[in-house]
């Protein structure tokens, strides 16, 4: 699909990682990633994470040779809430590109958007220089607390929501410009423009292809292979809806956030406390299936 479309970058997260570790034709990462974890030693449990750890290298490594910009690559969710051990963990990651002869340039290392979260990859930025992507993002809260910890990207979710809305509301359709996730995303971009924050908005999680382009003139999209091949084949003229200029005019008032305030506003917010929960419980599943797979 990377050969076919031609992005710009790629994501890979630890559902896709499983789905493609499963596959035959990349039998021998999962193999060069088991020796790896064996070669290392020490208990089973640290084989097993260091075999983890190296297999996601390896997937972006080979992901990296198709593109020319950067590859996303996940923390364990399952330390979404220990800021320490996210920053450890990603700077392990990046020593693993860099034995690899990758340089902290061409990887983004994605974070769920926790407090914590979003607080270690405010340390990784600031005193790593190691660039990061904060995932699970369904609140402004959230949104507005990445900006304020200068991080390079945010994955603000739109499909996730659209699904939250259907499933506990009335109403089951939405027409794009109606659309609950887009309508979050416009709002955070507009946020970040009004405001001149230079985090990259890349909206991520889309349904259908209607959704992607109600958010034409968003900094990023990262987009399906599937909602690629739809996109691929339309043939109708694309005009931005979201712009700086538009933006720069809209009525948003600027809010500073510390941990108390992100905490309330992030919890007043239930359609983002529910599918934040719900994507890391998800994540950290298909983490632990990867595990039983290579122990």
């Amino acid at each position: 699909a990377i050969d076919e479309y031609k992005p710009l970058d790629a994501t890979t997260n630890p559902s896709l990682i499983l789905a493609a570790a499963q596959m035959p034709a990349y039998q021998k990462l999962v193999d060069d990633a088991v020796a790896y974890g064996k070669k290392l030693g020490g208990s089973e449990e640290e084989q097993i994470k260091n075999a983890s750890d190296k297999l996601f290298v390896l997937f972006g490594a080979e992901i990296l040779k198709r593109i020319p910009g950067r590859v996303s690559t996940e923390v364990d969710a399952r330390l979404s809430f220990d800021k320490e051990g996210m920053i450890q963990r990603a700077r392990r990651l990046i020593d693993l590109y860099k034995e690899a002869g990758i340089g902290k340039d061409r990887i983004l290392i994605k974070l769920s958007s926790t407090w914590e979260g979003i607080q270690a990859g405010k340390v990784l930025e600031a005193e790593y220089g190691i660039h990061c992507n904060m995932t699970l993002l369904f609140s402004f809260a959230q949104a507005v607390a990445c900006a304020e910890a200068g991080v390079t990207l945010i994955s603000p979710f739109v499909g996730r929501i659209l699904d939250w809305y259907v499933a506990n509301g009335e109403k089951k359709t939405y027409e794009p410009s109606e659309d609950p996730g887009v309508k979050s995303v416009t709002r955070i971009y507009n946020y970040y423009k009004k405001f001149g924050y230079k985090t990259i908005v890349m909206g991520a999680s889309f349904r259908n292809t209607g959704e992607i382009k109600a958010l034409a003139g968003c900094d990023y999209l990262t987009i399906s292979p599937k909602l690629l091949s739809e996109l691929s084949k339309e043939y109708v003229k694309l005009t931005p809806t979201l712009s700086v200029k538009e933006a720069q005019a809209c009525t948003l008032e600027k809010i500073h956030l510390d941990e108390k305030a992100f905490r309330w506003h992030h919890n007043e917010d239930q359609m983002a406390v529910e599918k934040l929960s719900d994507g890391i419980r998800k994540f950290a599943a298909d983490a632990i299936k990867l595990e039983r797979m290579l122990k």
